[in-house]
């Protein structure tokens, strides 16, 4: 990289909380966020928004007509994005370039609106313009009333970190000076799940402890469960005075596909976007990877089997949250990189609590953040601590 890219704020919206000083007390607790909601007929789990969540997204729906027809992604994305602009001190400055993607954009509106041309064979006049993926960060645009570039993306699972990557790219040509990045998804509709059960990565209905098993090695069935949120990160270029975290690295990869969800035994993908993004760190450098580990048996192995690749001897700290709050698919990069930067700020590491963590890293100065979305498109960011850094 050409130059240090500063984070100077992030906020998220998700069933860990809505403030910096919630989150980290969720992710503090061994409890998950993880409740049975029923979905044809069948009981299934799910993380859904904190009950603060669910009342600032009603709260904020009723602030204006416009809003009341928003489906649930975009107004995640703009609640988010409000509070990051705050927490980086951007609140009286327009010019900064916008990119929020989103796995699937506005589901639940498209569901409705397709079940209404199913049943009528007629469609809203709002299903096109309220169900385009574009909607996300035109109306984070509107709200925020900025004046550069807007762009909506979907890379499925990795949506978010390649956002961050096209953030970094924008800083770095010159062309823009500040941007938001991140993430949006509400997933949790029946067709969503049922597309994810027909897969058969779904968890079933159990009585486990933890229903989603990330980052368990020997698990011998498919425990991904979608979870909903949205993250946005605030990026500025050069080292700033009050940045969060510096990024140095960026790195990224697609994999020649077998079938249309399929990932290598030893994630191809994974090996060449980490060292893309190490550069000329050295790999023992590394304190800690947040692993994308959506709970399948396949694609968690894989990960791993690309990270003993790429350290070797020097496997760092390994953790993930998606044991916590499930896959949030577009958004779950973005996520992540927020628990990296919390785990900076506090200088402590986040276990999985049912994992034999062979690392527990007193010290955290570097963290690598990894996503992959279906299709083998796969995106590792390395993130610094400031030297001079303040806890939340």
């Amino acid at each position: 990289m050409q130059h240090k890219i500063s984070i100077t704020g992030i906020s998220s919206i998700s069933p860990l909380g809505i403030s910096a000083e919630e989150i980290w007390d969720s992710y503090k607790s061994t409890s998950h966020c993880i409740s049975f909601k029923e979905y044809s007929g069948e009981q299934t789990p799910v993380a859904e928004l904190s009950t603060k969540g669910k009342h600032v997204i009603s709260k904020l729906r009723s602030e204006s007509q416009q809003y009341r027809s928003l489906d649930d992604s975009v107004l995640f994305g703009i609640y988010a994005a409000r509070h990051a602009i705050k927490n980086s001190g951007w609140s009286d400055d327009y010019d900064f370039g916008i990119n929020v993607g989103s796995s699937r954009g506005a589901t639940q509106l498209f569901e409705k609106y397709h079940q209404e041309f199913l049943s009528t064979g007629t469609s809203s006049t709002l299903s096109s313009p309220t169900t385009t993926l574009g909607n996300i960060s035109s109306w984070i645009a509107h709200d925020l009333k900025s004046n550069g570039p807007e762009i909506s993306h979907s890379i499925t699972c990795s949506t978010a970190l390649h956002a961050l990557l096209n953030g970094v790219a924008w800083l770095q040509s010159g062309l823009a000076d500040k941007f938001l990045v991140g993430g949006s998804e509400a997933p949790l509709t029946p067709f969503t799940i049922a597309q994810m059960k027909a897969l058969k990565i779904y968890a079933k209905e159990n009585t486990a402890a933890y229903p989603c098993q990330a980052m368990h090695w020997d698990k011998n069935t498919n425990s991904m469960l979608l979870g909903e949120g949205a993250a946005i990160a605030c990026l500025e270029k050069g080292e700033k005075e009050n940045a969060l975290a510096f990024v140095t690295g960026i790195g990224y990869a697609t994999e020649i596909l077998q079938h249309n969800i399929s990932i290598s035994t030893e994630a191809d993908c994974f090996q060449k976007s980490m060292r893309m993004a190490l550069a000329g760190t050295p790999i023992n450098e590394v304190d800690a990877i947040v692993m994308h580990a959506p709970g399948t048996v396949k694609g968690d192995v894989a990960e791993y089997n690309a990270i003993k690749a790429v350290f070797g001897d020097n496997i760092p700290a390994l953790t993930t949250n998606k044991w916590k709050i499930g896959h949030t698919f577009g958004a779950s990069g973005i996520l992540s990189v927020e628990l990296a930067i919390l785990m900076l700020r506090q200088n402590e590491f986040i276990p999985v609590p049912y994992v034999d963590h062979k690392k527990n890293p007193e010290r955290l100065q570097k963290i690598m953040i990894n996503a992959v979305g279906f299709g083998g498109n796969a995106v590792s960011v390395l993130l610094e601590t400031p030297s001079r850094i303040n806890k939340i």
